[in-house]
Order: C-alpha cells, then sequence, then structure tokens
C-alpha cells in the first residue's frame, strides 16, 4: 500500500497542477471579460457623453460678433466707407470667426446691424430712397449714400460690412453659402440689449457693428 501511494503521487500532483492551471486560466478569462466588459461600457459612456455635448453645442445660441467704432476701427464721423485697417481686419479676423461659429451652428444667414449714438445726424438730405439698391447690387460705392438720420448711416455701415463680405466671398472660395442682410437698429438698443433713453452725447461705446448669425425657417402666414 506505501509503494502503491507513492507510485500513485506523481499522478496526483499532475491532477492538483492541472487542476490549478484550468482554474488560474478560467480566472484569466472571466478577468479578461469584466475588463472587455469596463471598456465596452467607457466607451459608450464617452459616446454619449460626446453626443450630449455635441447637443449642447447646437441648442446653445451662437455668439454675436462685434465690431467696436473706435481707435483705428472707427468710422469717420457720418461716414460710412470702411477705413483700410478696419477693412483688413475684417479679412483677417472676421471672417474666420464666421466661418467657425456658421459651420458649428449649421448657419446659412448672417445679419450685420449698425448701431450708432444718439448724436443728431440731420444735417444732409438722404438719399438712399433713392440709392440704395445700387449700393447694394454694388453698381455705386455705398460713399455715394447720405445719411439724413442715424437710421440711414446705421444701415450705411452695415451695407459696407456685407459689402465687404460680399466681395471675399465672390473672389475666393470663402464664406460659400452664406446670405447676409444689413439692417439698422440707428441709437435705439444699448450694447446690453435694452432700449436707450434719450442722450444726444457722444458715446463710442454704443458705436458698433453687430454680425448675428440665424437660421430662419419657412414664413407662416398667420391669419
Amino acid at each position: 500500500m506505501r509503494y502503491s501511494r507513492r507510485h500513485n503521487q506523481p499522478q496526483e500532483e499532475l491532477n492538483i497542477w492541472s487542476a490549478f492551471t484550468d482554474l488560474m486560466s478560467n480566472t484569466f478569462i472571466i478577468a479578461m471579460l469584466f475588463l472587455l466588459l469596463a471598456i465596452v461600457r467607457s466607451a459608450n459612456t464617452q459616446a454619449r457623453l460626446n453626443q450630449a455635448i455635441e447637443t449642447r453645442k447646437q441648442n446653445a445660441p451662437p455668439p454675436i460678433l462685434v465690431i467696436e467704432d473706435k481707435g483705428v476701427y472707427r468710422f469717420a464721423s457720418g461716414s460710412a466707407e470702411i477705413p483700410v485697417i478696419m477693412d483688413q481686419y475684417i479679412r483677417n479676423k472676421i471672417v474666420p470667426q464666421i466661418e467657425q461659429h456658421t459651420q458649428q451652428y449649421k448657419i446659412n444667414v448672417v445679419e450685420i446691424i449698425g448701431h450708432t449714438d444718439g448724436q443728431a445726424n440731420g444735417n444732409a438730405a438722404s438719399n438712399l430712397d433713392q440709392d440704395l439698391e445700387k449700393v447694394a447690387s454694388a453698381t455705386i460705392p455705398v460713399n455715394q449714400l447720405k445719411a439724413g438720420s442715424n437710421a440711414d448711416l446705421g444701415l450705411m455701415r452695415a451695407l459696407a460690412v456685407v459689402q465687404v463680405l460680399r466681395n471675399i466671398q465672390s473672389t475666393s472660395n470663402r464664406l460659400q453659402g452664406l446670405n447676409f442682410r444689413a439692417y439698422s437698429a440707428a441709437q435705439l438698443i444699448l450694447p446690453d440689449g435694452n432700449f436707450a433713453t434719450v442722450n444726444r452725447n457722444p458715446d463710442a461705446t454704443r458705436r458698433r457693428t453687430e454680425i448675428r448669425f440665424t437660421r430662419p425657417g419657412a414664413p407662416i402666414k398667420v391669419e
């Protein structure tokens, strides 16, 4: 019997080792399955997070770009002629921002809004009723227009910026597919969005050109 147990001992040790390796192998497989499951869950969580971030970006309102009418970018008093350095600023700084935000927010309409301060601007007889469409179609330059009011002046300055953007659009591969619209807020809207009170003093903080991004839907007639 002693001989038999000694004779069978190597076989028993082999069986124990085989069972141990099977156990370790199964444990490793289970651990790998848990690791794979954790990786898949992490990837799904990251994908949902990225989708949520992208959805938030799309639902968030786009920014408003502002060209302040001061320093080297200032229009001459009563004028809508864009200085050379301001033209370069629009081309080098504003256009990349327009491209970025129109792509990010899937925008196809860019609105340019001219704002003035409250100084009276009625020294000249307005000719916008006669020549505004000619300037919009680039038949005559914007400096041929004469502002009879701040509403005129704001529109003229907005239209001058639109002309620069349209020129870039027609002579390069930039700003393609975008429509530009010019509007005037005259002296009515303050930088914080509130209506202005009567103030006929010069105020550079109110003079600005705003660039807004919109995605208009189809018009609906309300009856």
